[in-house]
């Protein structure tokens, strides 16, 4: 399986450091923060405030785009879009499923423990627009989607990450861009400040690593790559797929058609690939 060696040669190479660069912008957001008196749960809505409703007045005029977007970070959907993997490069999956339970952790953990309202609980619904469902909960910091958005993006940037140092610059980028894209589609549809989609995003790479180190050095999943555990993936695919299905008979969204079509094609290949002597 040369798709799956290559992505375990690329984990293979990666080292500690790359927890630095995101541990130093978390720590100069909070510095920020500090030196602007906003650590406040008060001061940080304050201090987003017009950030907040000028990004959400320029994204929302793309309203299907944005809610379209939006729901790749639902973990749902974001791992429908990946399920090929689990046949041609199982060391993907190997390092999604422990990065996932690692940005599950960070998602819970800090939405208990800075407990900031979101907007919709914030500020009036009428001064800004609002996409979808209305969430007024406490729970805006971090954004679960970006944390989710960036702990997938990360594990396939490294696991297909080029060999030559400028191929690399040009393949980070693009990776980059479009996760921010993607994350800031919380702000169009009213659900995140714009800080809560960067931090979320900075923990969803840390957990991303996090996953691709847990998986090389522990091998707790190993047993994905396995044959006789197809049918595991198959129930999966096939629930999921019912799920996807569910959805777009209530929203009828493309992202919804392109993660169901994902997940049946995973689902065709994964089985006969089984039944195969």
């Amino acid at each position: 399986m040369l798709m799956n060696n290559t992505v375990t040669d690329n984990y293979d190479k990666l080292k500690y450091s790359l927890f630095i660069l995101p541990l130093l912008l978390l720590a100069a957001i909070a510095f920020y923060l500090y030196s602007q008196h906003s650590l406040s749960t008060e001061g940080y809505i304050n201090i987003q405030k017009d950030w907040f409703y000028s990004m959400n007045g320029e994204l929302s005029q793309f309203p299907e785009t944005e809610f379209n977007l939006t729901q790749i970070g639902d973990s749902l959907i974001s791992l429908s879009l990946l399920a090929v993997f689990v046949i041609y490069a199982p060391k993907i999956w190997e390092a999604v499923v422990s990065a996932s339970l690692v940005s599950l952790l960070f998602s819970q953990l800090f939405k208990k423990l800075f407990s900031v309202p979101r907007p919709a609980a914030a500020f009036d619904n009428s001064t800004f627009e609002i996409i979808g469902k209305t969430l007024n909960g406490h729970s805006s910091l971090p954004s679960g989607h970006s944390i989710t958005i960036f702990t997938m993006l990360t594990v396939l940037m490294f696991g297909f990450m080029p060999q030559k140092l400028l191929l690399k610059i040009f393949w980070f980028i693009p990776f980059i861009i479009l996760g921010l894209v993607l994350v800031l589609t919380r702000v169009g549809v009213g659900a995140h400040y714009p800080l809560d989609t960067i931090i979320g995003g900075i923990i969803g790479y840390i957990s991303g690593i996090s996953g691709i180190f847990i998986s090389r050095k522990y091998k707790i999943f190993s047993w994905i790559g396995n044959r006789k555990f197809y049918p595991i993936f198959m129930v999966l695919f096939l629930v999921c797929a019912i799920i996807t299905i569910i959805k777009i008979t209530e929203n009828n969204l493309p992202v919804f058609y392109c993660s169901t079509f994902s997940l049946l094609v995973a689902l065709f290949l994964i089985t006969r690939k089984y039944v195969q002597k």
